[in-house]
């Protein structure tokens, strides 16, 4: 799969490996043959970097990836493909050694647990002010995501393999140390996601204090503020990759309209915390990157329902 965002990575990936790329309008990629090579991504895509590794696996010879995305969805590809029969070493770093073989076999792997569906509940956990334990949320995978929401006065607990969320947490910015206003970025993994970038903008709009989110990685990741805004949160648009945030604020319920999976699942925690209902349209986008996210709330107590038209989105 290639989506429009980085795809000059994804086809120079596959030009290096041998194939015939073009774009017009649409993505057109022919191989009649791979052949192994060197591959420079100019972004760590891990779209890209997952298409380049599935490319490389049956290209005979040996191909080195630079640049890789190490994200853990990447990590349990290259534990799936080789579970098959490939040979890929490097696995969790941006360097990856892919010997070619003529063919794979078949076989079983396990999904790992989504380190952004995890983190999006910790923050929804955080802005209702709710207690929440995440089974099997493989902590290792959360270390970023964890110290970013200490940042914002969120505590977490680890036991075992699942984590805890206390109810009723004071959330306060923690100052930094030399005074000046915190600030949450993102970056390539093992940086803080870009993905949580949204969910973690709204918990700091219920946070006592001030903080600069600053978005490096996605264009157009921020421009859901306006929603937020509409709703009674007090934040500073600066320019379309900066932010600030002055919490805590009081949220009222609004008709949404969700943009994009991050920022749908954002305005779906705005409207749990907010007094009075609201209805938030174009859910697939949510759906898109949270199964039955409705259902799994309902369980933890939320009052959120599929209703008329919305629901037969989710079909």
């Amino acid at each position: 799969m290639i989506g429009r965002r980085g795809i000059g990575t994804h086809l120079r990936a596959f030009e290096a490996l041998g194939a015939q790329t073009q774009f017009n309008g649409s993505y057109f990629v022919r191989a009649p043959k791979l052949r192994a090579g060197e591959v420079f991504l100019e972004e760590a895509s891990v779209t890209g970097t997952e298409n380049a590794i599935m490319a490389a696996c049956l290209a005979k010879g040996h191909t080195t990836i630079l640049n890789a995305a190490c994200e853990p969805h990447v990590q349990d590809l290259c534990h799936f493909l080789n579970s098959l029969g490939a040979h890929i070493e490097g696995i969790g770093s941006n360097v990856l050694h892919i010997e070619g073989v003529e063919r794979l076999r078949g076989g079983e792997c396990e999904i790992q647990p989504d380190h952004t569906e995890v983190g999006s509940f910790i923050g929804l956990a955080a802005v209702t002010r709710g207690e929440i334990r995440i089974h099997n949320a493989v902590p290792q995978h959360l270390r970023m995501i964890r110290l970013v929401f200490e940042r914002l006065g969120v505590r977490t607990l680890v036991q075992g393999q699942d984590l805890f969320v206390p109810a009723d947490q004071e959330l306060k910015v923690q100052p930094t140390p030399d005074g000046s206003i915190p600030k949450v970025d993102d970056g390539v993994w093992p940086a803080f996601p870009t993905d949580m970038m949204s969910i973690a903008l709204l918990v700091a709009t219920q946070c006592e204090g001030t903080v600069l989110f600053w978005e490096k990685m996605y264009e157009g990741r921020l421009f859901f503020v306006d929603r937020l805004i509409a709703m009674g949160a007090r934040i500073i648009l600066c320019d379309p990759h900066r932010a600030v945030v002055v919490g805590p604020s009081r949220l009222t319920g609004e008709e949404l309209q969700s943009p994009d999976i991050r920022a749908g699942v954002a305005l779906l925690g705005a409207a749990l915390c907010a007094e009075g209902r609201s209805i938030i349209r174009n859910i697939r986008q949510i759906d898109r990157g949270y199964e039955r996210i409705d259902e799994k709330l309902r369980l933890l107590g939320a009052h959120i329902e599929r209703v008329g038209e919305y629901e037969r989105e989710a079909e």
